[in-house]
């Protein structure tokens, strides 16, 4: 039994003692997910503008889904960040939606937590969505794949036409990401 126990919490252990976090000018970047930029309970809340029996009945563009449709995008832009992750340098995997890439170099992105997020409406709320400052650049010809991004997060909101940003991240580092590459 305790060369069991022994091996069981070997086996939970080894990948964080194995792979530690990313460091980023000699200071670690945690491994964060997207529920960590979230306030607990937010997701419920905002479930309940998805929830209403009558959301299938009612046409897009009348007048009343035309209101439903300004709530949800103005409840969705305005969704409130997680004070304690300002200024944490951090790690993240995400998509990129380039907001600018001039010369084939994307500099200025939207991270979001899924492929195509921002090209639908309505978009991720502010709180899943990062404005992020990358120099030199990262190709655009990989924009299809997910990355990881690691840096300075801060707690700013951007506004730009493909959405809001609730956070803003100083990246200065970007790779490749597969979900089991950060413990393999």
């Amino acid at each position: 039994m305790r060369r069991f126990v022994l091996m069981a919490g070997w086996l939970l252990l080894y990948p964080v003692w194995a792979h530690p976090d990313v460091l980023v000018n000699g200071e670690p970047a945690p491994l964060i997910q997207w529920d960590d930029l979230m306030p607990e309970g937010y997701g419920a809340g905002l479930m309940e503008l998805f929830d209403s029996p009558e959301l299938d009945q009612i046409d897009d563009y009348s007048e009343r889904g035309m209101e439903l449709m300004r709530q949800m995008m103005q409840k969705l832009s305005s969704a409130p960040v997680v004070d304690d992750m300002d200024g944490r340098m951090v790690s993240i995997p995400g998509f990129v939606v380039p907001l600018d890439s001039p010369g084939g170099m994307v500099r200025h992105f939207f991270l979001v937590p899924y492929y195509g997020a921002c090209i639908h409406v309505p978009p991720p709320p502010s709180n899943q969505i990062i404005d992020v400052h990358f120099e030199p650049g990262t190709h655009d010809d990989n924009l299809y794949d997910a990355i990881l991004v690691s840096g300075r997060l801060t707690t700013e909101t951007y506004s730009h036409e493909m959405g809001t940003a609730g956070y803003r991240l100083e990246a200065y580092s970007i790779q490749p990401y597969k979900a089991s590459s950060y413990f393999d």
